[in-house]
């Protein structure tokens, strides 16, 4: 049985939210031109931010 790939847009907020725990600027998001996936990108950095102030990783 093959595996269904991810969402292109999940995907997009996952690497956005390794970005954020690794401490990188959103200014490098890889989506500059594409809003959707701008978007999500951002989504996932600031709730790696979020989670970053918060205590949950460090």
């Amino acid at each position: 049985m093959k595996r269904q790939k991810r969402d292109r847009f999940e995907r997009a907020h996952t690497q956005g939210f390794k970005a954020g725990l690794h401490g990188r600027s959103k200014d490098n998001c890889p989506y500059q031109t594409q809003d959707d996936f701008r978007s999500h990108w951002l989504g996932g950095w600031r709730d790696a931010m979020e989670a970053r102030n918060t205590g949950l990783f460090r």
